[in-house]
């Protein structure tokens, strides 16, 4: 998953554009983008490589499903049939290794291996086996928004690292609720892998193992800490009665009301608040993922998009200069700026236009650096669903047995013992 895509509500313009009056010749090469719904901004990057290409290739867009399940099982299917069409592909981080390990991504070339500037987050999210098999474009974070009407009222020093136990306690002494999804989703399993993160644990100990030795994190210390922090929300009734069905829009609803106070969500909130709620955009602050120990760094969450070329595509190498032209940081900033997307590339936070548009970026670009993205397997489906399928309804998890179940049900699932 890469998070809740901003403007998600707007509709998708020219994603199959024409190019017009600078088509090139027939004869050109053409080169097809699977791309995940936006606002219309990859179409338009689309045309702006194109024109750049000067008739080297023109470059269509085909639109994916906008469920990340949906599209990785539509690209698998495509890429397990030797598809030739598959050209460029978005991709979402945690399908990556699936992908990889069977070799339907072509290799990226040595003058696109070069990691200089990208965020550690994105480059961990587009690695496998620790090679570079994808080029990052446009990375995403979980930033802590606060209503700074509340911080100010309770006390809490926000220049500083908080934790959960300070945002929950806050919560708990003024009657107030925590925007978080515990909606039995992806989101779910975001949440809980930038908790054990957090705590300095991993879900999967051993990337890269066969699923019969996949050895899990989770009946750890690390997972009943990151238990603990779940249980305790949902017991104390901190995040309202709709707790196991809020996703990344409940959590900003809820966050609105009366009673909101802190919220971890994704950077379309941002604009989606100076749209709907400008008061409470001006009530809004930001700061870095809440810490599970005062101790240790927070691990938060990593999203994104990047992007693959096809192993069988017959136009590789116009492929991958095609993403060249996709991921220049003038091309990140402007779809940051259009489309809400994080660039990857930190140059592109330098952008005027990105300082203006949104005055966290800097803040979201030190998060992508910190972040942890989710567990990097060939089998990341399965471990993702068994976690969902254990840890909810979130506000049942128990600390003392919830994390050993959810273990011991996810190996037997790898190991072809238990169905999901």
């Amino acid at each position: 998953m890469r998070g809740t895509r901003m403007l998600a509500a707007v509709s998708v313009v020219a994603l199959t554009s024409t190019l017009g009056a600078c088509a090139p010749a027939d004869d050109t090469p053409t080169l097809t983008w699977y791309i995940n719904p936006d606002a219309g901004g990859q179409a338009h990057i689309a045309e702006l490589c194109t024109e750049a290409a000067d008739g080297a290739y023109r470059i269509e867009t085909s639109l994916l499903p906008r469920d990340a399940a949906s599209q990785r099982e539509q690209l698998a299917r495509r890429l397990a049939a030797s598809d030739r069409s598959l050209d460029i592909m978005s991709l979402d981080p945690p399908f990556i290794p699936e992908l990889a390990e069977p070799g339907f991504l072509a290799p990226v070339p040595d003058e696109l291996q070069s990691t200089d500037g990208i965020v550690q987050g994105a480059i961990d999210s587009a690695s496998w086996n620790d090679e570079l098999v994808t080029v990052p474009f446009w990375a995403n974070t979980q930033l802590l928004w606060y209503r700074e009407s509340v911080v100010e009222e309770a006390g809490l020093d926000m220049s500083e690292p908080v934790t959960w136990e300070q945002i929950m306690d806050v919560a708990a002494e003024n009657d107030l609720q925590l925007g978080v999804q515990g909606a039995r989703a992806e989101s779910l399993t975001v949440w809980v892998n930038a908790l054990i993160a957090s705590a300095g644990g991993e879900i999967l100990m051993n990337p890269g193992a066969a699923a019969n030795e996949i050895e899990l994190g989770l009946d750890t210390d690390e997972g009943r800490a990151a238990a603990e922090i779940l249980s305790r929300i949902g017991s104390e009734g901190l995040a309202g009665t709709g707790y196991p069905t809020a996703d990344e829009n409940a959590s900003l609803s809820l966050f609105q009301g009366d009673s909101g106070s802190f919220m971890v969500n994704w950077p379309f909130v941002w604009p989606a608040l100076n749209e709907s709620a400008p008061e409470i955009a001006d009530d809004l602050g930001w700061a870095i993922y809440p810490r599970v120990d005062a101790d240790t760094e927070a691990a938060p969450p990593v999203g994104g998009i990047n992007l693959g070329v096809g192993a069988f595509s017959e136009n590789q190498e116009l492929a991958w200069q095609a993403v060249e032209c996709i991921v220049q940081p003038e091309n990140q900033a402007e779809y940051f700026v259009t489309n809400g997307n994080p660039p990857s590339n930190t140059a592109a936070y330098e952008d005027p236009s990105v300082q203006e548009e949104f005055p966290m970026a800097d803040v979201i670009r030190e998060s992508l650096d910190l972040g942890a993205p989710r567990p990097q397997t060939q089998y990341y489906n399965e471990i993702s669903l068994g976690l969902q399928s254990t840890w909810h309804p979130p506000g049942s998890v128990n600390p003392d047995t919830t994390p050993q179940t959810s273990q011991d049900f996810i190996t037997a699932v790898l190991r072809g013992e238990r169905l999901l």
